[in-house]
C-alpha cells in the first residue's frame, strides 16, 4: 500500500442510515435503503470530511439488512477486494443496516486482506429523523478509514469503534445499540481522531485466497439450532433428512445441551453433517470442554459461528 494514497471508497448498501419516513418524528415506520450513498455524502458538507481526501462513492446494494443474503455478501466482497488492491485507495467505508451488521463484518474480516482500513457504519434513526445519528457515524467512519493505524475490518457506531469478532446489535431501538459486550470498544472517535482503549490488534490476513462460490452458485446449507427447555431432536432429524450440510448449536450456559437434543446431534454427525457448539449467552465464552465432547465454535456467537462453518465447508474439496 502506498502511504500517499488519499482515496476513500464509500460503498453504500442501504440500511436505516439511508432510510426515509413520511414524518420526521417517525423513527420506526420508515423504509430502509431509500437514499443513495451519494446523497448521504452530500448531506455532510465538505467541512465534515477529513482534509485532503478524494472520495468515491459506489452503490453496491440498497437493501434492508435483515434481507442480506449470499449474493449480497459476494457482491460486497468483490468490490472491497477490487478497491483494496488499488494502490490509490487508502481505505473503505461501508454504510450498512444494523440488523445483520455483525454478520457482514465477520464475513469480510474472515475473507479480506487486513492491510487497509475497512470500516462499516450504520444508524438507528433514518436519514429523515429530527436528529439522525447517521451523519456523525459516517463522519467518524471516514476519519477512521483515513487512519493507517487501524487496518482490517472494524465497525463505528455512536462514537465507539468495535472489532468484528465481538461486535453485536444489543438493542432494537436505542441509538447506541451496537456494542461488544464484555470486550468493550477498541476505541472511540473524538473530533475526527481515534483514541484507542488498547493497542490495535493485528487481525491478520487470509493465508490464501478464500474459495468462495461464483455468483449464483450454491453455498453449503448451515442452520442454527437452539437448545432450550423442552428441546427435542425432531428439528435436527428433519434438517438432516432435508440435506443440511452443517449445524451450529446455541447451547445453554457453558455450551451444555438438552438431553433430548444431544443424541440427535450425534446422529447428524454420523450422517456426515458438520456440527459446532457455541453458547446462547450474550457474553463470555465456553470454558473447558463440555461433557458432550462435540466440536466447539471457538468463542463465536451463533451467527458468526455459522459464517465460520460456511467458510470451512467451502474450503473442502
Amino acid at each position: 500500500m502506498q502511504v500517499a494514497a488519499k482515496k476513500i471508497i464509500v460503498l453504500g448498501t442501504g440500511g436505516t442510515i439511508a432510510g426515509t419516513a413520511a414524518q420526521a418524528g417517525d423513527n420506526v415506520g420508515y423504509r430502509a435503503g431509500e437514499r443513495p450513498v451519494q446523497a448521504l455524502l452530500a448531506g455532510l458538507g465538505g467541512q465534515a470530511l477529513p482534509p485532503g481526501l478524494e472520495l468515491a462513492a459506489e452503490q453496491v446494494a440498497q437493501i434492508d439488512s435483515k434481507d442480506a443474503d449470499f449474493a449480497f455478501w459476494l457482491a460486497l466482497h468483490a468490490r472491497c477486494a477490487a478497491h483494496l488492491a488499488d494502490d490509490a485507495v487508502r481505505g473503505i467505508v461501508i454504510t450498512h443496516g444494523t440488523d445483520t451488521l455483525e454478520e457482514t463484518a465477520w464475513f469480510l474480516a474472515s475473507t479480506l486482506p487486513a492491510g487497509k482500513p475497512v470500516v462499516l457504519t450504520c444508524a438507528m434513526r433514518p436519514a429523515t429523523a429530527l436528529s439522525p445519528d447517521g451523519p456523525q457515524n459516517l463522519c467518524d467512519a471516514l476519519a477512521l478509514a483515513n487512519d493507517l493505524g487501524a487496518p482490517g475490518v472494524s465497525v463505528v457506531s455512536a462514537g465507539a469503534v468495535y472489532l468484528p469478532q465481538q461486535v453485536q446489535k444489543l438493542h432494537p431501538y436505542c441509538v447506541d445499540a451496537i456494542g461488544s459486550g464484555e470486550g468493550g470498544p477498541a476505541g472511540w472517535m473524538e473530533e475526527g481522531r481515534l483514541r484507542l482503549a488498547h493497542p490495535w490488534p493485528s487481525q491478520g490476513a487470509a493465508a490464501a485466497p478464500w474459495r468462495l462460490p461464483e455468483p449464483g452458485a450454491a453455498w453449503p446449507w448451515v442452520e442454527i439450532v437452539l437448545s432450550h427447555a423442552g428441546s427435542s431432536g425432531a428439528q435436527v432429524d428433519a434438517l438432516v433428512r432435508a440435506g443440511v450440510d452443517g449445524l451450529v448449536v446455541a447451547g445453554t450456559g457453558n455450551g451444555t445441551l438438552h438431553q433430548a437434543l444431544e443424541p440427535a446431534l450425534r446422529r447428524a454427525q454420523q450422517a456426515g453433517v458438520a456440527v459446532r457448539v457455541t453458547s446462547r449467552c450474550a457474553f463470555g465464552r465456553i470454558v473447558g470442554t463440555p461433557a458432550h465432547g462435540l466440536p466447539l465454535a471457538e468463542g463465536l456467537a451463533p451467527v458468526k459461528a455459522r459464517i465460520a462453518l460456511l467458510l470451512e465447508l467451502l474450503q473442502r474439496p
